[in-house]
């Protein structure tokens, strides 16, 4: 199972999305999950993984089983210093239970170390992969197989759609 997730934050509540899907390239998901909780902790810089780390291990327990893979928008690795971003903390959390696959739409100062650069859908903007468990060409090559047309796949909009919705 690959989960995909994101979470949205507002003035009063935040939020998390998790679709699942049973292989990269599927179009639609297998089932999806949201939770909605209360303000979103402040936002501490360097720190941004205390905030979101909440949200993506609750909707993780809502899941039947432990996902082989998940997929998270941001950086598992940030920098030539092995400065983990929020990827590679869940990675920690988990055990290394599950591969975490990362997908950042912006790039990251120093993370070009871990980050393969991948081009979807015609797009001139690269996406930025980075992993835990799997090596990070591997990663691209599993994201540019995801279903969709444009430059952000079909579950990974799905993810971020149900997010800010709840």
């Amino acid at each position: 199972m690959i989960a995909i997730l994101d979470a949205a934050y507002g003035d009063t509540a935040s939020a998390v999305a998790c679709v699942t899907a049973a292989d990269w390239g599927d179009a639609s998901a297998k089932a999806e999950f949201t939770h909605r909780g209360g303000p979103a902790a402040e936002y501490l810089p360097g720190e941004f993984y205390k905030r979101e780390m909440p949200l993506l291990v609750s909707v993780l327990g809502m899941l039947p089983r432990k996902p082989e893979i998940i997929v998270i928008d941001g950086y598992v690795w940030l920098g030539v210093e092995d400065r983990k971003g929020l990827g590679a903390h869940l990675f920690d959390a988990l055990g290394g239970a599950s591969i975490v696959v990362g997908i950042a739409k912006t790039k990251f100062h120093g993370a070009s170390y871990w980050a393969s650069e991948l081009r979807r859908g015609g797009s001139d903007s690269p996406l930025y992969v980075t992993s835990a468990g799997m090596d990070a060409g591997e990663a691209a090559a599993a994201i540019k197989r995801m279903h969709g047309e444009h430059r952000i796949p079909t579950l990974v909009a799905m993810a971020d759609k149900l997010a800010r919705q709840a």
